[in-house]
């Protein structure tokens, strides 16, 4: 599972012109997901976005989280993320996770933020999105973990 997270100083997402996420200061995360992608990869996954400390403290440093300074979360389904780009002119979309599971999957991420941490909003699996930020830095960065429990990017830590 993918997680291309962005620090912003606010976002939305409009489906069909009516804005249905909003946040202030925090973290939009695009989700890509996987065919091998699990329940508890999308645990780990949220997990590791909850923690990854990219807000500056007193010192200007990168050390605070997302619960530390208490942002909102915009989570967009984008399974482009998942594209192997690596030979022609065309993107394969062989390693996406099927539609169904891919909803579920982005639905179990979303019920899983909103248990632990407020505000968190999100995109509509599926639908033609519209997304607007205002990205902080700009602060970008791509976070991805394995069905296997492998972190393919960082180490990984336990929700709360």
């Amino acid at each position: 599972m993918i997680g291309l997270l962005q620090r912003v100083s606010e976002a939305c997402v409009r489906v069909d012109g009516e804005q249905v996420g909003h946040i202030d200061r925090g973290l939009l995360v695009f989700v890509g997901i996987e065919r091998e992608d699990t329940a508890a990869t999308a645990e780990r996954l949220l997990a590791r976005i909850l923690g990854y400390r990219v807000f500056a403290d007193d010192s200007g440093r990168m050390n605070l989280s997302l619960r530390d300074v208490a942002g909102g979360l915009l989570l967009v389904p984008q399974f482009t993320l998942a594209a192997d780009t690596r030979k022609g002119a065309r993107p394969s979309f062989s390693r996406a996770a099927p539609p169904a599971s891919g909803q579920a999957l982005f639905a179990e991420i979303v019920n899983q933020a909103r248990r632990c941490h407020q505000p968190v909003a999100a995109g509509v699996f599926g639908a033609d999105m519209q997304v607007s930020l205002t990205n902080d830095g700009p602060v970008t960065f791509w976070l991805q973990v394995s069905a296997s429990g492998q972190t393919l990017q960082g180490g990984d830590i336990t929700l709360r």
